[in-house]
């Protein structure tokens, strides 16, 4: 039988780090959770559960959650965020593994809700995450904001597990707002630092396709006037992104 840790990082989670705990402690062998200093309540209800607390200057998405596997005792892993919990379904699914342990890692559906309402369409489901998977055959990469779990070998094989990552995005719409901007704002650094260029062709194209693919393509206009929302948002976090970007080049070019 293999042992499971469970990874999350967090900054301020008291709103959603108590349920996030409560699906794993069952599940999983052990408990890391790499905080970036939080200043609520985070610290003390991660302690209500015994877990391996250990704090963190923010390192970047991808750099943190990497230093947070380096914490964990065994190999194989449950990675979530603090806004996030395992179904029902899905802390069965993974406590079979642990007898009938096959692939390089395990792929499970996000379920996301926004404003109280779970999104079932738009780019927002299913939303395949792999987040289950052996820490010696994988790791963190992609371009923050956006991180992901690739597996070293382009051979290894995934499979997919019954349940949902049950994920709490933004309960209102001005948060959502704000982190529009936080994460446009990451990514356009993170773009520049790769040397990417942002014509104009891009802050007008890449927008429309974002919101035509989300809200017809990807049926967004069922959730209703959330979906509207969320697809609207799709195109403007990428007209920000390219928008910003555009302004770093500027700015170095000026300088």
């Amino acid at each position: 039988m293999i042992k499971l840790s469970g990874v999350i990082i967090t900054f301020n989670e008291e709103r959603n780090i108590k349920q996030c705990l409560e699906s794993l402690v069952d599940v999983v062998d052990e408990i890391v959770v790499v905080d970036s200093f939080s200043t609520d309540h985070t610290k003390s209800i991660c302690k209500d559960f015994n877990v391996n607390f250990i704090e963190q200057e923010f390192l970047g998405y991808i750099e943190q959650k990497n230093f947070a596997l380096t914490q964990a005792s065994y190999d194989h892993i449950v990675s979530l965020d603090g806004d996030e919990a395992l179904s029902e379904t899905l802390q069965k699914s993974i406590i079979d593994l642990k007898n009938n342990w096959k692939f390089d890692g395990y792929v499970a559906n996000r379920f996301n809700n926004f404003c109280g309402q779970w999104i079932r369409h738009s780019d927002w489901y299913p939303n395949k995450k792999l987040r289950i998977f052996d820490r010696r055959k994988a790791a963190w990469k992609g371009t923050n904001p956006h991180d992901n779990v690739q597996l070293h070998d382009a051979t290894a094989k995934t499979g997919q597990l019954k349940g949902d990552i049950l994920h709490k995005t933004y309960q209102s719409y001005s948060e959502f707002n704000q982190k529009t901007e936080y994460f446009s704002t990451i990514a356009a650094k993170a773009y520049f630092d790769k040397g990417k260029k942002a014509p104009i062709w891009k802050i007008i194209w890449n927008p429309s396709w974002a919101f035509f693919k989300s809200y017809i393509l990807k049926l967004g206009f069922l959730d209703g006037f959330n979906g509207l929302i969320i697809c609207y948002q799709t195109a403007n976090i990428t007209f920000l992104k390219y928008s910003k970007l555009r302004e770093l080049w500027i700015k170095k070019t000026n300088s």
